[in-house]
């Protein structure tokens, strides 16, 4: 999104950002480095990339290959900066939404605004096991197998990190930095990444971009909804993410049929107001349930989806992202972090 108001105001970021980049070029400023492997997974863009379901598919892919997995999160909207591991059955305003979405699909997420401090706090519990382990080979080989999957982190160079990939879309194109537009960093930021990740449907049109900025590897992803069979057949759809035309978009080519869309702003707090909103507008346009996606869907109180349901059911629209070329990703992964 472009805000033309405050182009004027991209200059004064833009010189902070080349003073902070410079500072690690030179070496005056230096990230510090965890006893495990990390890679990250970050973008450009302030929101909207698809950086949470890249995140959980990396994790599910390396647990495949035996690789035990935390995530590592500043968790935005914390009310606290304090590092603490995610309770699934916690509350996105203590933990973050997103971090709260991956911890209630099995991971472990650690979070704080220090991404070092989370790690090193994530660390010696590993340690624990793999010296408390049977003495079988195999076993103790694969608890000390161990990757930090850092969420949102291009930018967070405190951290030092084994693998850094960066999302690109071609919403990113031609966009204007913060806080005029929704970059963080314009495209030849692009040379730090080891690894640069676009949907499979814009990976023409961004292979001219990439090519005039990295000499990356680039991984291609198809992006999927997960949706039940049984559905609404005339839903209110709402969501509070940084592109939410891409969401409905998605939801409109899955055939699902709504009666009305209500966005509201990037990782947007809920309160009963909103959820009265929701509500009123499903009994004005005759809607028989809702649609969401899942970051919204962990800031529903149950009292609140009560209330929803007695509508009609509130159908979580999940995102399934999945690698185009999972045998070549795992390589790289193999070899960069120094997976066995």
């Amino acid at each position: 999104m472009r805000r033309p108001w405050a182009l004027p105001l991209a200059p004064l970021y833009w010189c902070g950002l080349r003073v902070k980049n410079a500072l690690y070029r030179w070496g005056w400023l230096r990230a510090k480095r965890l006893a495990w492997p990390v890679v990250s997974v970050g973008s450009l863009s302030a929101g909207g990339a698809g950086k949470t379901p890249v995140v959980m598919m990396l994790a599910e892919l390396l647990g495949r290959h035996g690789v035990q997995v935390d995530v590592l999160s500043r968790g935005y909207g914390r009310g606290s900066g304090v590092v603490e591991e995610v309770d699934a059955e916690g509350s996105a305003r203590r933990f973050g939404d997103e971090p709260l979405e991956m911890a209630r699909r099995g991971l472990r997420v650690v979070v704080g605004a220090d991404r070092w401090a989370a790690g090193k706090f994530a660390e010696p519990e590993r340690e624990q096991k793999i010296n408390t382990v049977a003495t079988e080979e195999k076993t103790q080989r694969s608890l000390r197998v161990a990757v930090h999957v850092l969420d949102d982190g291009f930018q967070h160079r405190r951290l030092a990190r084994d693998l850094d990939l960066a999302l690109l879309t071609t919403e990113d194109v031609g966009d204007w930095l913060l806080p005029a537009g929704n970059l963080r960093e314009p495209m030849a930021a692009l040379a730090r990444a080891h690894v640069v990740v676009v949907r499979d449907e814009e990976a023409s049109e961004l292979a001219g971009v990439i090519a005039a900025n990295t000499e990356a590897d680039v991984w291609m992803v198809r992006r999927e909804l997960v949706l039940p069979v049984e559905r609404p057949q005339r839903s209110v759809v709402f969501c509070g993410i940084a592109r939410p035309k891409s969401f409905l978009a998605m939801l409109r080519q899955a055939g699902c049929a709504t009666a009305g869309e209500i966005v509201f702003p990037d990782h947007h707090a809920y309160t009963s107001e909103h959820f009265d909103l929701l509500i009123d507008a499903a009994a004005h346009a005759g809607a028989d349930g809702f649609f969401t996606t899942a970051k919204d869907a962990v800031k529903i109180p149950a009292e609140e989806r009560t209330k929803l349901e007695a509508i009609g059911p509130v159908i979580v629209a999940g995102l399934r992202v999945t690698l185009v070329d999972e045998a070549a990703a795992m390589k790289t992964l193999r070899r960069s972090l120094r997976l066995a």
